[in-house]
């Protein structure tokens, strides 16, 4: 291994240390310990240095080729130290911003979605809804009325014609009379006489599936 090789790995692997450092509290900072159960924490720290190792090792590997020596873990050690020393405070400060930032962007789209999309969909359905049952009423109530006009006018025309019946039925022949009167007669004994006929028949049928 080359000294400028050495040296890109030295400086690798410092970078690498402060890398890990600012990685580690931004899994800190959303990991949220005290609310976690237990297993959950344990596999998200599993994946999280294992991640870590192996974006390590990548680094590694394409600066001199995955070769480890000592040295290495004194530059990761010497990063991290730096970053906690120099940086932590700064990247802190900047990663709270950041995430306080993408909530305000956040808040401020489903503002603005409600008030653009969700609140005028709501308003246009809750219109409809009023012009539907307003109609709904106002047919309704032409419905009433069209059946009152209706009555009145049937009883217009029927009672003109009921009394011209009257009438007519009072100037016939007595003689005409009792026909009719003998027919009606006749026409609903026969009509009593079918239905005692099939009620009998009924009665019969149930006693039978009895």
């Amino acid at each position: 291994m080359t000294l400028s090789t050495q040296f890109l790995t030295m400086l690798s692997m410092i970078g690498m240390g402060s890398l890990f450092g600012a990685m580690f509290d931004t899994y800190q900072r959303f990991l949220n310990r005290p609310k976690q159960k237990a297993w959950i924490v344990f596999i998200n720290d599993i994946l999280f240095w294992v991640i870590q190792a192996l974006i390590i090792f990548y680094t590694l590997f394409i600066v001199n080729s995955g070769e480890l020596r000592f040295y290495i873990f004194i530059a990761l050690l010497c990063g991290y130290a730096a970053y906690q020393a120099l940086l932590k405070g700064i990247y802190l400060h900047l990663l709270e911003m950041g995430i306080q930032s993408v909530i305000a962007i956040y808040k401020f789209i489903t503002k603005m979605t409600q008030m653009l999309i969700y609140k005028p969909v709501v308003g246009l359905i809750q219109l409809l809804i009023m012009i539907i049952l307003a109609l709904g009423r106002g047919l309704i109530t032409l419905v009433k009325f069209i059946y009152k006009v209706l009555l009145l006018i049937m009883k217009i025309i029927v009672f003109p014609v009921q009394k011209i019946l009257l009438l007519f039925w009072k100037l016939l022949p007595k003689g005409i009379k009792k026909t009719v009167e003998k027919l009606y007669n006749k026409t609903a004994g026969n009509l009593k006489e079918i239905m005692n006929y099939i009620n009998k028949w009924r009665d019969k049928w149930k006693k039978k599936k009895e």
